[in-house]
């Protein structure tokens, strides 16, 4: 038999949170930063790349990028580019030395310094579905975003150790009102768990509150706070050729403060974008360099990250696709790209499916290997999403960690060493022809952990399968999800940080938080 305690051990417990019962929710993967061995998927050649980028640097140089963000647009007039109104152009030398000051790799640094985490390299990281302003399961059904399970989604985060960082809201609260819905959502996230948070970038006093609670919660003064990333944000220009205002604003806090910025254009092929992949990429590409050639040159050395979300539409509904060959492709061929610029990269585990069935798994699997394949550094949205981005589910969360658990096991060593133990020649002798290995010392040794150990699918038979209920994968992971919100702790957190994190919220929300259009 399999030592129960043992595989606790080799399973990490329950993810730092300590069990009512005595034991674990799922025997699941300790925390680790996963590191990609395998080369990435190259569609291009040599002269391929150089051509998507000469289209890109045309972009750049002769149509230009709208700049909705008049202090974003005198700052790159001053930088010697050419604005007209808000249409800015900017030269191939002045971008690719603006991009010779972002730096290549880079940690961030939550509350709990045990779980940071590291951007760029072969490193990859899986956050939380991120803005779905629904929520589906099992006994509810589709409904609007409520803080409860803004809360549900918070602790599903914090208890899987595959995923690394919370992406944004994993489901948007509209019982709280927009003005104090940050307050609030940040408090849950940095009390619920101790892993890396995100601000949204839609407005200064949103983008300041969050810089502001993620200091007191780390215990950090000022100047520490502004030494090293301790969180980021992300930010979306709109398609075709236009960053807006308050996403400019919000990354240019950041950048002066040292704080991370993903830009991630939101391109969809033949609507956003053109129809065909290479000029989808290059589009997305100019847009996504623009931005960061304005954040170099206000904070040389800032750090960066460029977004891929480049997929296509459904050209009999206009509907976004995702998760299909053009997806795969896209993400592949960006890569390339923002490998070639010597920057991270970020892409999204995504669907377009309405509940979590095959279809859903399907294409979330074919975006999550398009993800390994292109070295993606950070995967949005890579567990709980659902209809395009406009629901959230945890018992989708919890299959698709089944799946991240996967590929951080086919990342580990032990799946493809070829020392003399591995090639186990003395076994093979020892079984011969027509025997078989379940009792041999080489097998004996080395059952415990041999192979992927899964939470949630079920290996057996159809008759023992039958006769133990007939559970299918979702009802399994629903049953998971529950049992882990049943028996979830929050980490350990320093109380006078936490009270000081309260009364700001508190002083915040008398102040009445962030102005609205409402």
């Amino acid at each position: 038999m399999v030592d129960v305690q043992d595989r606790k051990r080799r399973a990490g417990g329950r993810a730092g949170n300590k069990a009512r019962a005595g034991s674990a929710v799922i025997d699941q993967m300790p925390w680790r930063i996963p590191v990609n061995p395998d080369r990435p998927t190259e569609p291009l050649d040599a002269e391929a790349v150089q051509r998507i980028h000469c289209a890109t640097m045309t972009i750049l140089s002769d149509i230009g990028i709208e700049f909705l963000n008049p202090e974003a647009a005198g700052i790159l007039r001053s930088a010697g580019c050419i604005v007209n109104g808000t249409n800015v152009r900017m030269d191939e030398a002045f971008v690719m030395e603006m991009l010779s000051h972002a730096p290549e790799t880079f940690t961030l640094t939550p509350r709990n310094p045990a779980r940071q985490v590291v951007m760029g390299g072969a490193h990859m990281l899986f956050g939380n579905v991120s803005s779905p302003p629904n929520a589906w399961d099992m006994e509810r059904g589709k409904r609007s975003g409520d803080l409860e399970t803004f809360r549900e989604f918070t602790k599903l985060t914090q208890y899987f150790n595959c995923i690394h960082f919370n992406g944004g809201y994993p489901v948007e609260p509209i019982d709280v009102h927009a003005s104090v819905r940050h307050l609030d959502c940040l408090f849950e996230q940095l009390t619920l768990t101790d892993k890396v948070v995100h601000a949204y970038s839609l407005g200064a006093e949103r983008v300041e509150d969050v810089m502001e609670m993620v200091r007191i919660a780390g215990g950090l003064s000022p100047s520490e706070f502004d030494a090293s990333p301790r969180m980021f944000t992300n930010i979306n220009s709109v398609s075709p050729l236009k960053h807006d205002f308050p996403m400019l604003d919000g990354a240019m806090r950041l950048a002066r403060r040292g704080q991370p910025v993903v830009v991630t254009p939101f391109t969809l092929a033949g609507a956003m974008a053109p129809v065909t992949m290479a000029g989808a990429v290059a589009l997305s590409l100019a847009e996504a360099l623009a931005a960061i050639a304005l954040l170099q040159y206000i904070n040389p050395g800032c750090p960066v990250a460029i977004g891929t979300f480049t997929s296509n539409v459904d050209m009999k509904s206009g509907a976004p696709a995702f998760g299909t060959p053009e997806y795969m492709r896209a993400t592949q061929m960006t890569g390339q790209l923002v490998r070639h610029y010597k920057l991270p990269l970020r892409s999204s585990g995504v669907c377009a499916a309405n509940i979590p069935d095959g279809q859903a798994m399907w294409e979330t699997s074919n975006s999550l290997w398009a993800a390994v394949q292109s070295r993606t550094n950070l995967v949005y949205h890579a567990a709980g999403w659902l209809e395009g981005g406009l629901i959230a589910s945890p018992e989708k969360f919890v299959m698709d960690c089944e799946v991240l658990q996967m590929i951080q096991r086919y990342f580990e060593q032990a799946t493809f060493a070829t020392s003399a133990e591995d090639l186990a020649l003395d076994a093979i002798r020892e079984v011969g022809a027509g025997g078989h290995y379940f009792g041999c010392k080489h097998t004996q040794d080395r059952y415990q952990t041999a192979f992927y150990a899964p939470f949630a699918s079920d290996w057996r038979n159809y008759e023992a399968w039958q006769a133990d209920g007939a559970v299918a994968t979702p009802e399994r992971a629903h049953r998971i999800y529950k049992q882990i919100l049943a028996e979830f702790e929050p980490p350990a957190m320093d109380d006078t940080a936490r009270e000081d994190l309260a009364r700001f919220v508190a002083r915040r929300k008398q102040e009445g938080g962030a102005p609205t259009d409402f």
